[in-house]
């Protein structure tokens, strides 16, 4: 299968070990990715607020670079997906994505609305199989268990994001269960990770975020996984802050959705850049890795 990944700006900077973790994931999996390198930052819906036309321009640029492969973009990012789905949405009107069109001549790009954008998680899925991914696992995850965190933008809004895959807001139940770990059921799964009101409200979202690791760890999770660097950057980097926010001590592993399935795969704990976590993984993972020491 043959992919446009679109990494975005997080992997590439503040969280390079998921960067590393899809390279080391994708050649199993059948996945073969043409990183468009020179694409821009979607904007992750701040720029769309600010400027439409700007941001939909700098979207269809990367959507005309996957067209002209004729390859779907494989994005890792939640946010990513959100941004670019709406836009691609908006593009589907022929006079609009004109005026689009005309701002990137002058690069010679031109976008003729025919791109898809698919979530690695919705391609594991719907493209590679679970009956694949299982029989890729040399380490089941057994007795580990995974509490889903989906974030915003992989669930809503429903119409842009699952209207012909309603099941989507189950997939990473599907797949920690296909890597033979054991979902956790929680209220808070698909709830904000509290991102983007921290700058805003610094105390009300580390709440945010603390509630819903809260909410994980009181329903048994020995880890969380997201499809989004955004929410791990939050849910990890923020949580000691959280904690104490809350008054309650948290202190559960974040992982990124290939950190998870790279575990499953044979890979080793630092060979997924573990160590870069501020919540040490190691203490829970040393029961089912050989090598857990991060």
């Amino acid at each position: 299968m043959n992919v446009a990944y679109y990494p975005g700006c997080v992997a590439k900077g503040g969280a390079p070990e998921l960067y590393r973790s899809v390279k080391l994931i994708l050649e199993p999996l059948g996945i073969t990715p043409t990183e468009l390198f020179d694409a821009a930052c979607t904007g992750a819906g701040v720029l769309t607020e600010r400027n439409p036309l700007l941001a939909d321009a700098l979207n269809g640029r990367t959507f005309a670079m996957a067209e002209k492969r004729g390859m779907p973009i494989m994005t890792i990012c939640s946010t990513c997906t959100g941004t670019m789905l709406a836009c691609n949405e908006r593009l589907q009107d022929a006079g609009y994505r004109g005026r689009v069109n005309e701002l990137l001549a002058p690069e010679k790009y031109e976008y003729q609305g025919t791109t898809q954008i698919k979530h690695l998680l919705w391609i594991l899925v719907e493209g590679v199989g679970l009956e694949r991914v299982r029989a890729l696992v040399r380490r089941p995850l057994s007795g580990l268990r995974v509490a889903p965190f989906y974030g915003c933008y992989l669930v809503r809004p429903s119409a842009l994001v699952s209207a012909d895959h309603p099941d989507r807001d189950t997939y990473l139940e599907q797949l920690v269960a296909a890597l033979g770990g054991e979902p956790v059921e929680y209220e808070s799964a698909r709830k904000c990770c509290g991102f983007p009101v921290i700058t805003m409200n610094r105390d009300a979202g580390l709440r945010m975020t603390g509630r819903n690791i809260e909410d994980a760890k009181s329903h048994g999770a020995d880890v969380m996984v997201t499809p989004c660097p955004l929410c791990h950057l939050n849910l990890d980097g923020q949580q000691h802050e959280a904690a104490r926010a809350l008054g309650v001590p948290l202190g559960v592993p974040i992982l990124h959705l290939p950190q998870l399935i790279g575990l499953a795969f044979g890979f080793t704990p630092r060979q997924l850049g573990m160590s870069h976590h501020l919540v040490r993984p190691g203490a829970v993972l040393e029961r089912y890795a050989e090598s857990a020491t991060v």
